[in-house]
Formats: structure tokens, C-alpha cells, sequence
């Protein structure tokens, strides 16, 4: 037993989480061996997530490289989107249905109409161009926090986010399963007129490919509303952009008040560039909470279990 448990112990709480999770979508995947067509790839790309992940972790134990540590640290990033794109595989076929009109029902309910139709009135080219760059620096936001903790020497804050950034996308992804949708700018309006409606001054049309390619709907797609992935519900961008934000306060960083004004503005453009209902970004700010909850407890949890010190957040000075 203390053998298994020292083991063990040199792996990371994140990458248990990662090994965790590997181990959940193998197991959609098998559960639903007859909907999904891509299922043994999936197995074998999770197999091999999982093997990889052991051996970076225990390489780096025993030779300290400094790549192998890089490696470490900032595995996650693709694997966070790799893990993206095989729920794109997994929801539609899974779930076949989607949960617009639900959604939309609950924005009028709270609203009395739809919010995307409200935000149209105020749109103009420049506040178009600044939120589509604001909605383009969603992924960079965990990294940057991540490279500024690691140069503060804040080793032990820097694990902590990355295993709750993780989980975070991790459980967003698990309610894309839950609640399929494909948001507002494909139904309250056409998504082939979205240049001419909400036209930016110079990048927004280049960056809404990128998102969209990313979406996997690349220019020319046909029929791009029932291929694109259904990634609406909750708003990962609004959860995990508020997690950035909320640990950046914690934690006390100098980049907190630029989190504070990029987050902000981030959040308010899911809704004004129609990627988003206002009830997407409730239940994106309720996930959020939940994954501070959960994941402070499931960290721990692998810290008693390893014997390291458990993580509490830094004392108000």
C-alpha cells in the first residue's frame, strides 16, 4: 500500500485530474460505442493522454529537465482543447437534440425579449472591433495568469489554478453534453449576414474565422449550423474568464485589475457578438463557483492523500 501510495505521489493533482477525465470520456465512449463513429479513436487518444501524462510526470520527478518541467507545467493547454474537439464528436450524436429554444425561452422570461436583439441597437464598428479582440484573448487568460505566478516564484498558487482551470473546462464541457446548443447567431439571427450586421473596423472579420474554424465551421461551410459544435451552455468563456479573475484577486497579482477590465469586457461580448444568451452566462457563473468549491476540495483531498501541504488561500494583508 505505501508503495502504491509513493507512486502516486509523484504525480500531480492535475494530472490525476487529466487521467481522471481520460478516463470519463473513455467510458462515453463505450457507453455509447453504437452513436459515436469515432469511438475507438477516442480510446486510443485517451490511452495514450493518460500513458503520456504518467510519464512526463514521473520523468520529471527523477531527471528534473528543465523541458520535461516545462512540459509539466503547460501540458494542459492542449489538452484542454483537444478534449474540446472530441466533444464535438460526442454531443450531437449523443444527445440529438439541441436546447435553443429553452434557452431562448429563459432569456425572454427574465428580459422580456431577447438581449442580442437589445445590444444590436447600441453595436458600431469600433465597439465591435474591441470585443471581438477582448472575446479573442479567452484562452490566453489561464496562460498569462500561469506565467505571471510562475515569475512571482508562487509555485505552490500556480498548481492550484491549473488544476482548477482544468476542471473547470473540464465540467463546462460535461454541460455542452447535458444542454446541446448552438446559440443566438444562428437562432434570433442569420449567421451569413453577421459581417454585415456587426461589421469591426480592421480584424474582426479575420478573428470571427478563427473562432469559428475553431468551432469547426471553417468560410464556406455549408449548412454551418449543423455541424458547428454545440459549446454554448453554460459560458465557459464567462466561468472561466470569472475564475481568472477571482484567483488573480486572491492571489494579489499586479495583472488583477487587467483581468478585472478584459474579463469584464469579455463577458459582456459572448452576449453583444451573439455567441451567448444572458442565461448561458447565469449558469457560467454558477459553474464557476461550483468548480472554486469542488475544486479546493478535490485538491486537497490529493494533497492529504500524498502527504504535501494543503492549499489555503493567502492570508488578507
Amino acid at each position: 500500500m505505501n508503495s502504491v501510495k509513493s507512486i502516486l505521489a509523484k504525480l500531480r493533482a492535475v494530472d490525476i485530474l487529466v487521467i481522471s477525465f481520460a478516463t470519463i470520456l473513455t467510458l462515453i465512449n463505450l457507453l455509447f460505442i453504437t452513436k459515436v463513429d469515432n469511438w475507438l479513436i477516442h480510446i486510443v487518444l485517451n490511452s495514450f493522454t493518460t500513458i503520456a501524462v504518467i510519464f512526463i510526470a514521473y520523468y520529471d520527478d527523477i531527471k528534473k529537465n528543465m523541458l520535461i518541467e516545462q512540459l509539466h507545467y503547460w501540458y494542459p493547454v492542449p489538452l484542454i482543447f483537444l478534449a474540446f474537439k472530441e466533444f464535438y464528436f460526442l454531443v450531437k450524436p449523443i444527445r440529438e437534440v439541441d436546447y435553443d429554444q429553452l434557452l431562448i425561452k429563459a432569456d425572454r422570461f427574465l428580459f422580456g425579449g431577447d438581449p442580442t436583439h437589445y445590444l444590436y441597437k447600441i453595436s458600431n464598428p469600433v465597439l465591435t472591433e474591441l470585443l471581438q479582440i477582448v472575446y479573442g484573448t479567452f484562452f490566453f487568460l489561464p496562460v498569462i495568469l500561469g506565467i505571471h505566478l510562475l515569475l512571482m516564484g508562487r509555485d505552490k498558487e500556480f498548481h492550484f489554478t491549473t488544476f482548477t482551470v482544468v476542471l473547470g473546462f473540464f465540467l463546462s464541457y460535461l454541460g455542452y453534453l447535458l444542454v446541446p446548443a448552438i446559440g443566438p447567431r444562428f437562432t434570433l439571427h442569420d449567421f451569413e449576414l453577421t459581417n454585415a450586421e456587426l461589421p469591426g473596423l480592421f480584424l474582426t472579420n479575420y478573428l470571427r474565422e478563427i473562432v469559428n474554424a475553431g468551432e469547426s465551421i471553417p468560410a464556406g461551410t455549408i449548412n454551418p449550423a449543423l455541424v458547428v459544435q454545440r459549446d454554448v451552455f453554460p459560458s465557459g468563456h464567462t466561468q472561466m474568464t470569472l475564475i481568472v479573475m477571482y484567483l488573480s484577486f486572491k492571489f494579489r497579482t499586479s495583472s488583477r485589475y487587467f483581468f478585472l477590465v478584459n474579463g469584464s469586457l469579455l463577458i459582456f461580448s459572448t452576449v453583444y457578438l451573439r455567441y451567448h444568451y444572458v442565461v448561458d452566462l447565469i449558469a457560467g457563473a454558477l459553474f464557476m463557483v461550483a468548480t472554486m468549491i469542488i475544486g479546493k476540495m478535490l485538491y486537497n483531498i490529493w494533497m492529504k492523500y500524498t502527504d504535501k501541504t494543503l492549499f489555503e488561500y493567502p492570508e488578507f494583508r
